[in-house]
């Protein structure tokens, strides 16, 4: 990652793996080479929608109420999914590659438009310990997100990722035998 104010300057280098067996993808793949000459981008969001909700759900399921609180952070958890997802969406639109009007929510769900957005520890990406460099980036911490020793967020129902554009981009599994 370049400084935006000076290109020649690099804030951050994260290292993909690739695939050990064809079709040999890596994440890299979906950005312009530096001998390329062009500069390329790569979106970062982190999201949270879980200010007081541990708290508040550990106080009901020591009242008993444990439906309640397991149905709270199950839904803290999808609001943050779906803040992702729109957040996606809107730099779609601001990168010029605006989904289709007859889009589905089906297809949208399918991940049926241009570009991919991949998380720390799936499986693209699995190396949870390289969230902290996104972290130095974002300072998320301002929205009060943090990591834990573990490279997990804090609250859990929060989102980061990395949103890449390229037209061929597409989910992987590094670790496919």
């Amino acid at each position: 990652m370049y400084d935006p104010a000076d290109h020649s300057k690099v804030l951050k280098r994260f290292a993909f793996p690739r695939q050990q067996t064809e079709p040999y993808l890596c994440l890299a793949d979906f950005l312009k080479s530096t001998d390329s000459g062009v500069m390329d981008y790569v979106g970062f969001l982190v999201v949270t929608a879980g200010q007081g909700i541990r708290e508040l759900s550990s106080e009901w399921k020591d009242k008993g109420e444990y439906l309640r609180s397991h149905a709270l952070q199950a839904v803290a958890l999808e609001v943050a999914e779906g803040l992702a997802e729109r957040v996606h969406h809107m730099m779609r639109d601001v990168w010029g590659f605006p989904d289709p009007p007859d889009m589905t929510m089906k297809q949208r769900f399918g991940a049926r438009y241009q570009g991919i957005r991949v998380s720390f520890g799936y499986p693209a990406c699995p190396n949870l310990e390289d969230q902290a460099l996104l972290f130095d980036l974002m300072k998320p911490e301002d929205i009060g997100v943090r990591l834990t020793d573990g490279f997990m967020m804090e609250p859990e129902a929060s989102v980061s990722a990395m949103v890449f554009a390229h037209p061929e981009a597409q989910y992987f599994n590094v670790e496919k035998v």
